[in-house]
């Protein structure tokens, strides 16, 4: 069980340099207020307000997203299960929120947890804060890329929730993907999910938004992959998921 507030909490902790620019900023702001002609004050308070409102917009959002919008109860997955058991992949860039919850959820599957963070590569400081906060889920097993210990066509269910964004390089992306699109079954299926760098995410993260890839950006590399999008959905007007499948089998 996720606890209250833990979504956007964990946004402040793991980011919490940016929080501490952005107050010694506006605090300086403030007090130079004292030293300024009455004629400039109005203009340094533009300059705060454009400190300020986007901070919180940035914090109410997260709140809302990660805490109020039931995106961790994962109703918007269909876990219709066939009547074989299942096997299921979750993905993730070294922070792990899901897979405690899609064991839950598909309590019959057999699920495996597969971590691609290399800190080489992925230099993001908040994921290296949120690995020494959080244990792995049991099991987890380190992987590249390049490649997952697994056999071909042997994967229902692929999960790579926030994660697959932080894979840069292009051509590693297109790798990567392809490499999924070779453990699924013929009737598989692959579950991105993942803010889009599209206009309410600009008003929600300001400049932040340009960390995450446009709409279009993930149907090029899925087609690269040679995958096909079954489905599209919003789950909130900040999230998208696709779910995809090997060419030839998307309705």
């Amino acid at each position: 069980m996720r606890k209250p507030f833990q979504g956007v909490w964990n946004i402040i902790r793991f980011n919490w340099h940016f929080y501490v620019v952005s107050i010694a900023f506006l605090c300086c702001l403030l007090l130079s207020e004292n030293y300024l002609s009455l004629p400039t004050k109005p203009y340094l308070r533009i300059i705060e307000l454009f400190v300020l409102v986007p901070t919180l917009v940035s914090l109410c959002v997260s709140l809302y997203v990660y805490d109020l919008s039931g995106l961790y109860q994962l109703n918007w997955i269909d876990n219709r299960s066939p009547k074989r058991p299942m096997t299921i992949v979750n993905i993730h860039a070294g922070f792990d929120e899901t897979s405690t919850l899609l064991a839950s959820k598909f309590n019959e599957a057999e699920l495996w947890v597969f971590d691609f963070y290399e800190p080489e590569k992925h230099t993001e400081i908040s994921i290296k804060r949120a690995r020494k906060a959080y244990p792995s889920f049991p099991n987890t097993k380190s992987v590249s890329t390049n490649h997952l210990p697994i056999a071909d066509n042997t994967v229902d269910m692929v999960f790579i929730i926030f994660a697959a964004h932080e894979i840069r390089d292009e051509q590693e992306r297109i790798t990567f993907f392809k490499e999924l699109k070779r453990i699924i079954k013929p009737t598989g299926t692959i579950v991105v999910t993942e803010h889009l760098r599209d206009f309410p995410n600009f008003l929600a993260y300001n400049i932040g938004f340009l960390h995450f890839y446009s709409r279009k950006s993930w149907l090029e590399l899925f087609q690269k992959a040679s995958l096909s999008v079954k489905k599209e959905q919003k789950i909130t007007a900040f999230i998208s998921s696709f779910i995809i499948t090997k060419n030839g089998i998307a309705s």
